[in-house]
């Protein structure tokens, strides 16, 4: 299944794209960026090197909006209330299934419906606080 992603390397490069082998427990996957013409070879990603990988629902989002960070009580939450700091001081706020600490990351879930982000995987060596909430 394809995957409309956008990368963010810790160096603060961007890119979008899909991926069809992006994985949790390996070190490397591969994109193809959104502008490729037809049948280009993909770009190899080195998960170390990220942020994080935000998987969305477009490309475009609205660079206007600002995701809520903080918890509906009025909404069910499934998992838990995670907070992450990531050392360029970005906050995300959503909930984890799979955070446990030691592992070189997690998916999370934003608390806002309205993100483009659908679910993003944190790369732990990118952050500088995670807590839950």
């Amino acid at each position: 299944m394809q995957n409309k992603i956008v990368v963010r390397y810790q160096d603060g490069r961007v890119l979008k794209g899909m991926t069809i082998d992006f994985m949790p427990n390996k070190e490397l996957f591969h994109l193809i960026p959104m502008a490729a013409p037809l049948g280009a070879k993909p770009i190899d990603i080195l998960v170390r090197d990220l942020k994080a990988v935000f998987f969305v629902k477009d490309f475009v989002g609205d660079p206007n909006y600002k995701d809520d960070i903080h918890f509906d009580p009025a909404k069910p939450v499934v998992g838990r209330k995670i907070k992450v700091v990531f050392k360029d001081l970005e906050i995300l706020t959503g909930t984890t299934q799979g955070y446990q600490p030691g592992r070189p990351g997690f998916f999370i879930i934003p608390f806002d419906a309205k993100s483009n982000s659908e679910r993003c995987y944190v790369v732990s060596a990118a952050t500088i606080e995670i807590s839950f909430i």
